[in-house]
């Protein structure tokens, strides 16, 4: 080689030590907080090998990756949300030689290695997981100025279900698959396969504006998975909140009602439980948050908490005391529970379904069921109001018998369908208090529902109705812009 060293052109020297130096500048440089960018950067910070580049030149899974990333317009997004200009001019350099001082080959070899692998990383881990982590999108939606007018962003708990995002074993996997020659078959097999997803890819091609905004958002929303999917029982509830819809899927049938949700300023909670038990003529514990906005201006009306059939108990006793000797600064203190007695009138209607979750809302009757036939049903301090709540108590009862659903009609104050019922209605008069008021007939209130039948609280602004039907609603809490605002980089 020594007699060809004075043919060395020093634009065309690789030095691998130079190379190695630049791909840990960049990976220290570069300040990216989501996860594709982070990952990136970290395996060449530490020194990781060069992926796309052996003895041989540039490999051929560059070209495989850059041909998948041409078609990234069929699923919505832009080739330039993920450089794939400045990777094919720079793959044009190396491949021509067409370096100089400023574009050197080390240079270039550099670039080209971390952007192919962020473009990569990118691509897999969006399609498998999302491009948006629906935590960051959905939970930061508030801002509050504070004392010297600064806004600040303020992190609420509205999206609380458990989600698979991205991890160092995923990383690992898709890096491996390069050093395989396995580049086309990882991004073919990260791509989702839901019925919904797929028909939303197809409208893309005829949707403009805000319609298509609307289809990517849905579609993202596809691409997030449960991290800990509850177990199957043959039935399921899924309650829709731009819909305001409640879906109940058995193995044979589906049925479907209205709900109203939580208003814009006590959203209901998006998440995933499971149904356990239902309660019959419940008493209505009063949050705090409603006694301190609703109740606490009332402390000492008696006749206020007559009409509404509210009670006050010491929560460490609960012993029921006085309403005129309790004030407003007791009622604040939290000492004190105030809760609305069972029955007719009460707020939670003659029914609620009881299933775990952080923010002790359920589904429930209503006593105030006019507003199912408004098209807008924010109505709730957060749980959500169900419009036939014996129905869903009946599709949820595994093997039943009729007189143990008669029970619950006339806990209810329905009509009940047995001979058995209609004979206990003829021979027992409902029982009244001391104020006259007539109690509800108490055959039930506890039932347990076994097995328990999972819940998913979503939110699609597209979505198939009861009949299978893909239909489009308004977005009530404003979260398709807050995903969007994460989610157009890529668009």
């Amino acid at each position: 080689m020594e007699a060809f060293s004075d043919l060395k052109t020093p634009v065309f020297e690789i030095t691998p030590s130079e190379i190695q130096s630049s791909l840990k500048k960049m990976g220290t440089v570069t300040k990216d907080s989501l996860s594709p960018g982070s990952r990136t950067a970290l395996y060449y910070r530490e020194g990781g090998e060069m992926l796309w580049f052996g003895r041989q030149g540039i490999t051929d899974m560059a070209d495989t990756l850059l041909q998948q990333l041409s078609h990234v317009d069929e699923i919505g997004f832009s080739a330039s949300g993920f450089k794939v200009r400045e990777i094919e001019e720079d793959l044009r350099r190396f491949k021509a030689l067409d370096f100089d001082k400023q574009y050197t080959v080390n240079d270039v070899i550099a670039r080209l290695e971390y952007r192919l692998t962020h473009a990569y990383l990118t691509y897999v881990a969006g399609q498998q997981y999302g491009f948006v982590n629906p935590k960051t999108a959905m939970n930061r939606v508030e801002s509050k100025p504070d004392s010297l007018g600064n806004v600040k962003v303020q992190f609420v708990n509205q999206y609380d279900v458990p989600i698979l995002r991205p991890t160092t074993a995923f990383y690992q996997k898709a890096i491996r698959k390069i050093a395989n020659d396995s580049v086309g078959e990882m991004m073919r097999e990260v791509e989702p396969t839901s019925p919904l997803y797929r028909h939303l890819q197809r409208q893309l091609s005829d949707s403009l504006g805000d319609k298509r905004m609307c289809v990517l958002v849905n579609m993202e929303r596809c691409r997030w998975k449960e991290r800990h999917p509850m177990p199957s029982t043959g039935k399921w509830v899924v309650v829709n909140i731009p819909a305001f819809m409640l879906y109940a899927y058995g193995p044979d049938s589906t049925m479907s009602m209205r709900i109203g949700c939580g208003k814009t300023a006590s959203r209901t909670p998006l998440l995933t439980s499971a149904i356990e038990y239902m309660q019959i003529n419940p008493e209505w514990n009063i949050p705090q948050s409603i006694v301190n906005n609703d109740v606490l201006h009332h402390a000492g009306d008696s006749s206020y908490f007559a009409r509404h059939r509210y009670y006050i108990a010491e929560r460490a006793t609960g012993k029921k005391v006085a309403i005129r000797s309790v004030s407003r600064d007791m009622l604040a203190s939290g000492k004190y529970r105030v809760s609305q007695d069972g029955g007719r009138g009460n707020s939670l209607g003659r029914i609620v379904f009881r299933f775990k979750n952080n923010f002790s809302v359920y589904l429930h009757d209503t006593s105030t069921p006019g507003f199912f036939q408004n098209s807008w049903r924010g109505v709730s301090h957060g749980c959500v109001r169900v419009q036939r709540p014996f129905d869903l108590a009946h599709f949820l009862l595994d093997d039943a018998d009729e007189w143990t659903l008669d029970k619950i009609r006339i806990s209810m104050d329905l009509a009940p369908e047995t001979e058995q019922g209609r004979e206990y209605i003829r021979t027992h008069e409902p029982e009244e208090n001391e104020n006259g008021r007539k109690l509800p007939r108490k055959l039930i209130s506890y039932m347990p529902v076994k097995p328990h039948v999972p819940l998913y609280i979503i939110y699609y602004t597209i979505y198939p109705d009861e009949n299978g039907q893909i239909q489009t609603y308004p977005d009530v809490y404003g979260y398709d812009k807050s995903v969007w605002n994460y989610l157009k980089k890529y668009i």
